[in-house]
């Protein structure tokens, strides 16, 4: 739901760091590989309670990712770069509610499981849309220098960032707050499922 603003404010210094990456002869790829590598550490650091140090892991893996699409469109976008970079996305975030469940089994697992069940809906329902949408030939207006056809919902990137910033601030709140956070997920899926499946019935291209 924030993406598109959030996108728009950061742009201008996105586009500076891209510049300077690019001066470095570093490429998109190195750079969505190098921000998963990070990213992964969150696994170890939620274990073992290091909440603080996780929220850095976090804004530097999400630093990455806003840095790798801006690099590559000073070169060539490709294809296989988008596939990476969309695919590394969604197992960093199931990495993170991962973490958080092994921090405390006996209490967060519960939760983390609903939420890793919400975060498949609101994944599948994103990526089929993008396959649709590729055979349709749609182009997202809303954010048109994506990789993939970007579908919209209550909650994106921004809202789960922020999500994950409260987390690691607040970890006695994770049951709750994973509860709520899920909830608006499975609705985002569902909405996006509503969705798809109308634009695939308007096109009369499947049953």
């Amino acid at each position: 739901m924030l993406d598109r603003l959030s996108l728009k404010l950061l742009n201008k210094p996105l586009h500076q760091g891209a510049l300077a990456l690019n001066r470095c002869g570093i490429s998109a790829n190195q750079v969505t590989l190098s921000g998963f590598a990070v990213g992964l550490l969150v696994i170890p650091l939620l274990w073992k309670h290091c909440y603080l140090t996780t929220l850095a892991v976090i804004l530097v893996n999400r630093l990455a990712d806003g840095l790798d699409g801006p690099l590559a469109r000073l070169t060539r976008p490709t294809e296989s770069g988008a596939f990476l970079d969309i695919v590394l996305d969604f197992l960093f975030y199931a990495a993170v509610v991962f973490g958080f469940g092994l921090s405390n089994p006996a209490e967060n697992s519960l939760a983390a499981s609903f939420l890793l069940f919400s975060f498949m809906g609101t994944s599948a329902s994103f990526l089929a849309f993008s396959i649709m949408a590729e055979r349709f030939q749609l182009i997202s207006l809303r954010l048109p220098n994506k990789g993939f056809y970007y579908l919209g919902g209550l909650t994106e990137g921004t809202e789960t960032i922020f999500f994950f910033a409260v987390c690691c601030l607040f970890p006695v709140f994770f049951q709750p707050v994973a509860w709520f956070f899920g909830s608006c997920c499975f609705f985002t899926a569902c909405m996006r499922i509503l969705y798809g499946y109308q634009v695939c019935k308007k096109h009369k291209r499947f049953k």
